[in-house]
């Protein structure tokens, strides 16, 4: 009986799709889609690999009111509504007295009478190099009104280190020099800067601890500088007088 040979199966029909459309030459949409795949994911891989472990983060100027630079055990500090302590302290027994950077003694005593601001700074603290200019510029804006400004330097080197900042901006306030840091102790300080605002009486109005922008410090110095009194009705001088 005679054999009929097979007849071979048709090879299936490639698909017409896009994907396998021809593009580029024997490549299809599929082919460039997978490479593409490839050399992104060998991109990030690689971006990864040579990637730092650590990013540092900017350094940005601390905000006013965000930053104290504590130097000490943490105190419960002096209150609002206090007499304000002179500016002295004790050191082995015998009294240590406030001085300026000419040498002269600074006194509460000698400034009653006035509205008085007292900040405890360093030049080498950054929130107080930040603050800086705004008591400058306060001291300026208020000296007319009976303001005294004491800037009372503490952990300092030398006076003449003091100095020398207080001439590089050009300071005008007085500015003493706790050596010992003994006046600071004595005011309960534990970090710098700290600020207190006294009345004419000696009373502490208000204490604020890190650097104060100029709005915050013209709030404060609201509590300690009378406002001007409203004319009287009537009483204003007419044009020509």
């Amino acid at each position: 009986m005679p054999v009929t040979p097979e007849t071979p199966s048709p090879t299936p029909a490639r698909p017409t799709g896009r994907w396998n459309r021809r593009l580029i030459g024997p490549f299809t949409l599929t082919h460039i889609v997978a490479l593409l795949g490839t050399l992104l994911g060998t991109a990030l891989l690689l971006t990864l690999l040579t990637a730092p472990i650590g990013i540092a983060t900017p350094t940005v100027a601390p905000r006013p009111g965000a930053s104290f630079f504590i130097i000490g055990e943490r105190t419960e500090g002096l209150a609002v509504g206090q007499v304000a302590p002179e500016l002295s302290g004790i050191q082995d027994g015998q009294p240590v007295t406030l001085t300026d950077l000419d040498g002269n003694v600074v006194t509460l005593a000698a400034l009653r009478g006035r509205p008085v601001w007292v900040n405890f700074w360093a030049s080498w603290c950054p929130p107080c190099q930040l603050e800086t200019p705004v008591l400058r510029d306060a001291y300026a804006a208020h000296v007319d009104d009976g303001l005294a400004l004491v800037a009372v330097s503490v952990q300092e080197a030398s006076p003449e280190e003091v100095q020398r900042y207080a001439e590089t901006y050009d300071l005008p306030y007085t500015i003493g020099f706790d050596g010992t840091s003994q006046v600071f102790h004595a005011w309960r300080g534990y970090g710098l800067p700290t600020s207190y605002f006294i009345d004419a009486e000696g009373i502490i109005r208000a204490v604020h601890y890190g650097p104060l922008s100029m709005a915050g410090a013209e709030d404060l110095l609201s509590t300690i500088i009378p406002a001007a009194a409203p004319a009287a009705p009537g009483l204003s001088p007419s044009p020509g007088g």
